[in-house]
């Protein structure tokens, strides 16, 4: 596929947009490669873009012939302290949909508050790699199906979004979870990345709110972090979410970024 979009730049040099690809543009002036844009499809099925140019007029240009060959609506995400690229966006016609806080969690109890904390009478926390898949996967999908219900998965981070299956079970040995009797009600997931492990997310059945399970997964989760020698944790709060953030703000965790999506229909 080479769609090609010709414009002109201040000084009339040419600069060529090519569509190289289903999900790539090139943008090209005298023979160099001065910006590319990509589409990618999450797994709800929304098209988020990103564009890499050198200078703003590029940028323009890359973005028009993205705009241009693809269907709305599009998406994209930026950094809220960037200010020339969020103006560059909506320049494009795009327009903030949500807001993304990014949060430092301590993970020593002494700063946290969280050593003193235990599961509620009758829930015992499983650790990472010991839950059983069967039942893990059941208690995913009951939670995929009440966050759809009431804040909608939208307002996920990327990375625990539902897959087209309709599950956010990648990685099963990444998850503790907090078990009643013979059920998981719980759930909590860390992903062990070199630079700073994250929390992707911590969820409890519906039914079994407000008794202190959320609570207690992360204090195990962020104790087994502490004892293996992590300070801290990254975790990201869609800002709708008062219970996360709550939650997060509850135990030291400091507020240090925010993401902005971008959406022009």
């Amino acid at each position: 596929m080479n769609l090609v979009h010709s414009t002109s730049s201040a000084d009339d040099r040419a600069v060529m947009v090519t569509r190289v690809s289903d999900m790539q543009w090139h943008a090209v002036e005298d023979d160099l490669t001065v910006g590319r844009g990509d589409a990618s499809r999450r797994p709800d099925g929304r098209l988020f873009i990103s564009i890499d140019a050198w200078h703003g007029a590029v940028f323009d240009r890359i973005v028009a012939a993205m705009l241009a060959d693809l269907p709305t609506a599009l998406y994209a995400v930026v950094d809220e302290a960037d200010h020339d690229s969020r103006s560059a966006w909506e320049r494009a016609g795009f327009a903030v949909a949500c807001r993304e806080w990014g949060y430092l969690v301590p993970t020593d109890p002494h700063i946290s508050g969280l050593g003193s904390v235990r599961p509620p009478s009758g829930v015992t926390i499983v650790p990472a790699g010991q839950a059983e898949e069967g039942p893990l996967r059941t208690l995913d999908r009951v939670i995929c199906d009440e966050v759809e219900a009431t804040i909608g998965w939208r307002t996920m981070p990327a990375e625990v979004l539902p897959r087209p299956a309709g599950t956010t079970l990648v990685d099963p040995s990444k998850y503790a979870v907090a078990q009643h009797s013979d059920q998981y009600v719980g759930l909590v997931r860390v992903a062990p990345l070199i630079r700073q492990p994250r929390i992707g997310l911590i969820a409890v059945r519906a039914d079994r709110h407000r008794r202190g399970i959320a609570r207690a997964l992360l204090a195990h989760a962020l104790g087994s972090l502490h004892r293996s020698g992590v300070s801290a944790a990254w975790a990201e709060v869609d800002e709708a979410n008062a219970a996360a953030t709550a939650l997060f703000e509850g135990i030291g965790a400091r507020r240090t970024a925010g993401t902005l999506e971008l959406v022009r229909r």
